[in-house]
C-alpha cells in the first residue's frame, strides 16, 4: 500500500488555511484531547505547532519518485 502524503508543495494552496488548523484542533478536542479553540495560556504556540505538523504531513519539497512525471 502506497502513501498518499506528503504531496508536492504547490506555489499556493488556498486549502491550507488557519481555518483548517482550527478544524483539526476541534476534531482533536471532540476526541477528548485538550481544546486549542478556546482561549488559554499556550493556545497560540499549540496552534502554531499543529499548523507546522500538518504542513509537514501534507507537503514535501522533495517529492518521491512516484510523484514525479
Amino acid at each position: 500500500m502506497s502513501r498518499r502524503f506528503p504531496i508536492p508543495r504547490p506555489a499556493e494552496d488556498s486549502r491550507f488555511t488557519f481555518g483548517l488548523v482550527l478544524d483539526v484542533a476541534q476534531v482533536l478536542a471532540a476526541h477528548g484531547y485538550p481544546s486549542m479553540a478556546e482561549p488559554y495560556d499556550g493556545c497560540g504556540p499549540d496552534l502554531l505547532a499543529l499548523q507546522q505538523a500538518l504542513f509537514s504531513l501534507i507537503y514535501t519539497a522533495n517529492p518521491p519518485e512516484e510523484y514525479e512525471s
